[in-house]
């Protein structure tokens, strides 16, 4: 990582912030975004304390031009790309039928079209370092997870783009890095969306029981120092995949469960 030039999204707290610090402790220099200039400026002047190599860029995934910028402002800074790490993410907790379609276009926008944007503008400089492109995905990417549609169908498209864009460069030297965290300790789930698109309020699950989001980005490095193709992160998970593909009703069944079992359950 030694003076690599790594973009994170959704920097300003959780896996993303844990990242930050993890890739700069390793002598990367850092371009963090996220949507709060206030927390990314805090964010800043903590990494450059510790000797990072930092700028900060406010940025808002969902939208086009953001991510244009966001890019431009790095290469303009540092004339280089090594790795973009597209962790910027939303969540929801609501039966569909009863989810307002402006809450699932929403974490479309910012899971799913945020990492294409980030991607399709830094692609030429990434392909050119023959870099890396890490998406930070989620077991829903494998598995739906009732209550959750709009987080999961962003999460199944993420995927696909990703793995896609890795076939389409597998001659041309590009990794790419799905990385699928188990329920882990950050913010994503504090701002969950309601049917209504208000916030959710306090997470319903247990925060002491979840990975906590520095080991999740001490995880992420590694993956992206060797180059692997999909990190599923945590036995649960590992297990989840395992199981959904070798027995899939009774996953349906066992998710269903887990899920009505989280307090104020949307499940009945």
């Amino acid at each position: 990582m030694k003076d690599k030039i790594v973009i994170i999204t959704g920097a300003s707290s959780g896996i993303g912030k844990a990242l930050a610090f993890e890739m700069g402790s390793r002598g990367a220099v850092v371009v963090i975004a996220a949507r709060s200039g206030d927390k990314l400026t805090e964010i800043a002047s903590e990494l450059k304390a510790k000797g990072v190599k930092t700028l900060a860029v406010v940025t808002d995934v969902s939208k086009e031009a953001d991510c244009r910028n966001l890019v431009e402002t790095t290469m303009r800074n540092f004339d280089r790309i090594d790795i973009l790490i597209n962790n910027a993410g939303i969540s929801m907790r609501a039966l569909f039928e009863h989810t307002d379609l402006k809450v699932i276009r929403h974490l479309m926008d910012v899971n799913f079209w945020g990492t294409v944007y980030c991607t399709k503008y830094a692609l030429p400089y990434l392909l050119k370092a023959r870099g890396t492109v890490a998406g930070v995905s989620s077991i829903a990417g494998f598995k739906g997870l009732p209550g959750r549609t709009g987080y999961t169908a962003s999460k199944f498209a993420m995927q696909g783009f990703l793995e896609t864009l890795r076939i389409e460069n597998m001659k041309k030297g590009l990794h790419v890095l799905i990385a699928c965290p188990a329920f882990t300790s950050s913010n994503i789930r504090k701002t969950a969306l309601a049917a209504d698109g208000s916030p959710q309020g306090e997470s319903p699950r247990n925060e002491d029981s979840m990975m906590k989001a520095e080991d999740v980005a001490v995880k992420i490095a590694n993956a992206i120092t060797n180059r692997k193709r999909i990190l599923v992160i945590s036995l649960e998970g590992k297990l989840i995949v395992l199981l959904n593909k070798l027995f899939p009703f009774f996953m349906d069944r066992m998710v269903y469960n887990d899920m009505a079992k989280e307090p104020d359950s949307p499940l009945k």
